[in-house]
């Protein structure tokens, strides 16, 4: 456990910040997720369980310990600060207005340990006439070009998966990690800075590059990719598959899988470039091929050619796949009023060295209050008057 020394702080909220600190515990850490007495909104997100706690809460709490605090009255103003004094890092994906008005803005926390880390998700930076903006993946994703260029012309479309906010996460928790070496080589704290926005666009980059230099104003071209071919997606007998053919290579044997060899010394396929711009011939050969087989029989054809392809799964046709399974991607644990076991999603990396495994399903409401609370010096009457002025 890498970080096992190391302790944070997670007033996060939905998936940014949240995700930052999941990934900060599966290394080690000691991460304590901090919500509202009543529970945060992102609790309650696909809801499963009597309590109507959610799927995608757990999904980012895992190997946390959670407390409930209203950082906005003394008694919790004064929590705030015990707790910081003995914290490494504190992550806030919350406006500068909020971070304010908790008491949770960098000036604030350094009173209280001056070399602490803030880590500080927004939805667009804190410089330009958007910084005061609001947002969530959805409006990042268009924003930054990606649902434009998704869909069809006619019918834009966004991404059910919330890649911006899981990316902003992850850039989090990387960029967290440097401010920590830094910390230890020079005793200083910092505070973090990564935004919704900015993540969107690094990762849709390359098109914006393009744009800028050859200005193509590309439009969305559905499932199909353009800037390769044949990559698309097709439908089969009995389902939907999914094709990428990349490369001279790999166009070579797709093209004597369907006996249209005489299409490697056509000039309007010679090149990745070339088979984008013409990839709409080849989806529809590649159409007609898939057309006579289920999913299981093209893509056995597929795998003997060695051409990357894979099915269409449903949520539940990847619980029950087999690699999914035999690979032990999941965590099968118990979580309160959850009838039978809730898959964890172990940490998508692995170590030689490092043990990254689920220590700790993702906490209940307020779950271990009490336990930090007394880690900080509070007793029994002191924790009890905190809640009976609803501090905690």
């Amino acid at each position: 456990m890498i970080l096992k020394d190391i302790r944070v702080l997670d007033f996060g909220r939905y998936i940014a910040g949240p995700y930052c600190g999941s990934m900060l515990a599966d290394l080690g850490a000691e991460v304590i997720r901090i919500e509202r007495i009543e529970g945060g909104e992102d609790r309650y997100v696909l809801p499963v369980t009597e309590q109507l706690d959610g799927t995608m809460f757990m999904h980012v709490n895992r190997n946390k310990q959670g407390m409930t605090l209203n950082p906005m009255k003394p008694e919790g103003r004064t929590v705030v600060r015990r707790l910081v004094e003995t914290a490494d890092v504190v992550i806030a994906n919350v406006p500068q207005e909020a971070l304010l008005a908790m008491g949770l803005d960098y000036d604030t926390l350094v009173g209280y340990r001056k070399d602490i880390i803030l880590v500080s998700p927004s939805a667009f930076g804190s410089d330009g006439p958007y910084a005061k903006r609001t947002g969530f993946d959805a409006v990042a994703q268009a924003m930054c070009g990606a649902v434009k260029l998704s869909g069809t012309p006619k019918n834009p479309s966004k991404s059910s998966v919330q890649w911006v906010d899981f990316a902003t996460g992850m850039y989090s928790a990387y960029a967290t990690l440097a401010a920590l070496m830094h910390k230890e080589r020079t005793g200083k704290g910092q505070v973090v800075k990564t935004s919704l926005f900015h993540s969107a666009l690094s990762l849709s980059h390359a098109f914006t590059m393009e744009q800028a230099i050859n200005q193509p104003h590309r439009v969305a071209s559905g499932n199909r990719s353009q800037l390769a071919g044949p990559s698309d997606l097709f439908q089969t007998r009995d389902g939907h598959i999914m094709l990428s053919v990349v490369g001279r290579p790999l166009f070579e044997r797709w093209a004597r899988l369907l006996g249209e060899e005489h299409w490697l010394s056509d000039p309007r396929f010679l090149t990745d470039e070339y088979r984008g711009e013409n990839g709409e011939l080849l989806s529809q050969r590649m159409q007609r091929w898939c057309a006579q087989f289920t999913s299981d029989e093209a893509l056995r054809r597929l795998e003997e050619a060695r051409i990357p392809a894979g099915p269409v799964l449903s949520p539940q046709q990847l619980l029950d796949d087999p690699h999914v399974q035999q690979a032990e991607m999941f965590s099968w644990m118990d979580y309160p009023g959850v009838a039978g076991q809730v898959p964890m999603m172990k940490a998508p990396y692995a170590f030689s060295e490092l043990d990254t495994s689920i220590r700790q399903r993702p906490p209940s409401l307020g779950e271990h209050t009490d336990q930090i609370l007394k880690s900080i010096g509070y007793s029994e009457n002191d924790i009890k008057a905190l809640r009976e002025k609803r501090v905690v």
